[in-house]
């Protein structure tokens, strides 16, 4: 993993561990630098422009938002119901806030870093970006149902905090603004380019920009709950205990019924999934489909697959940095899970592999264990073609 793909980076020289054990998903925090160009290698004005004015876009991948006005599609989009960068930009000018969801879908920088904090923390990353004019603000106060990074690009922000309607929130719990009002401000501060902010979920607040344009990336956590994995917990147990499977009791929906005996049914149960449920099974199926889920950032592929040829003993390579994977130990050798694919190896590749998937530098020559370099060779091409190590 990179330097600035990482938690570490995000909010030094602030302790990770610290801001785990005291913030996250418990209270707000902000870090001020004054280092304006801390996040400059993320995303420039000339890169929001780019998308802007020469991709084609619809109005789920740009969008206009101002919260003393009511924007719609149509007023930004052509017949076709693509963006008219011209009136999108026209509407910025007057006060409205462009965004950009899921940019890092199209941006490399921000795709690798959204990797990189995924490999960290195990959970869905994802970007959005605002682009907000001098003096204005596009949203009014609301929370959101996911955890969110504020890494201010440029310009300024005023930042409230209020208080917290709904602690940690459900993904469906979504912020309804006729129910949730904002109680008193509990915190201000000002984000500066190059500063940092953490919100964790249900927490209500609202910005707005200073006396000049602001440019921030709102990084997204979506994570699994204890509730995902007890939920994916009570199917395993129920397909192996009849109990579970029996309908309820006759006439349970009449005004007589006596609940007595099904409370005590339900207690039963209760305990045989305290007693039944395993982790392993249920945590290994969240591992799997975490790391088959995120799709490769393989740029420069091409060239890696173009260069095999030439791949010598004495040739540099190293464990691609933005790679997520699971080793999974068989009686035979071993599978390596990445990118929705399993590859597997014998037994007496095992420790080589775990070489190069491990280190970020060293020589084909240099890989240990029982292989020769022949066999090192084709090692290292496997793992090149399949997207895992590269040539440095």
């Amino acid at each position: 993993m990179s330097q600035w793909q990482s938690l570490g980076w995000l909010i030094h020289p602030h302790d990770p561990e610290r801001f785990l054990a005291e913030s996250w998903e418990q209270a707000p925090f902000f870090l001020t630098r004054d280092q304006p160009d801390y996040f400059a290698s993320l995303l420039t004005l000339d890169d929001i422009d780019r998308v802007i004015t020469t991709l084609p876009l619809r109005d789920n991948e740009a969008g206009l938002v101002d919260a003393s006005r009511s924007l719609q599609p149509r007023d930004y989009t052509d017949a076709d119901g693509m963006i008219d960068a011209v009136r999108m930009y026209q509407h910025h000018a007057d006060g409205a806030t462009i965004i950009l969801p899921q940019l890092h879908t199209r941006l490399e920088r921000l795709a690798a870093f959204c990797r990189g904090m995924e490999a960290e923390f195990s959970a869905h990353f994802q970007t959005n970006i605002y682009l907000t004019p001098p003096h204005a603000k596009g949203f009014k106060s609301h929370y959101d149902n996911h955890d969110v990074f504020v890494v201010q690009v440029l310009g300024s922000k005023d930042w409230k905090i209020y208080d917290t309607p709904i602690t940690l929130p459900f993904r469906g719990q979504r912020f309804e603004k006729e129910m949730y009002k904002p109680g008193e401000i509990t915190q201000t501060f000002t984000l500066r380019a190059g500063d940092i902010a953490y919100v964790p979920r249900g927490v209500m607040h609202d910005a707005e920009s200073t006396d000049e344009t602001s440019l921030h990336i709102t990084l997204g956590v979506i994570g699994r709950t204890w509730t995902d994995l007890l939920l994916e917990a009570l199917p395993a147990v129920a397909l192996k205990d009849p109990d579970f499977r029996r309908t309820l009791p006759p006439g349970f929906a009449r005004p007589d019924f006596d609940r007595s005996q099904t409370q005590a049914t339900f207690a039963k149960l209760m305990q045989r999934i305290a007693e039944e449920a395993t982790l392993d099974d249920v945590f290994d199926e969240f591992v799997d489909n975490f790391v088959n889920s995120r799709t490769p950032v393989l740029r420069g592929q091409m060239d890696q697959v173009n260069r095999l040829p030439d791949l010598t003993p004495d040739t540099e390579c190293g464990a691609r940095p933005d790679m997520i994977l699971r080793i999974i130990e068989k009686e035979d050798g071993i599978a390596v899970r990445s990118y929705g694919h399993e590859i597997t190896f014998p037994a007496h590749a095992a420790g080589p592999v775990k070489f190069a998937l491990a280190n970020a530098n060293y020589r084909v020559r240099d890989i240990p264990d029982d292989l020769d370099d022949d066999g090192k060779l084709v090692l290292i091409r496997r793992l090149v073609r399949e997207g895992l190590v590269r040539q440095l």
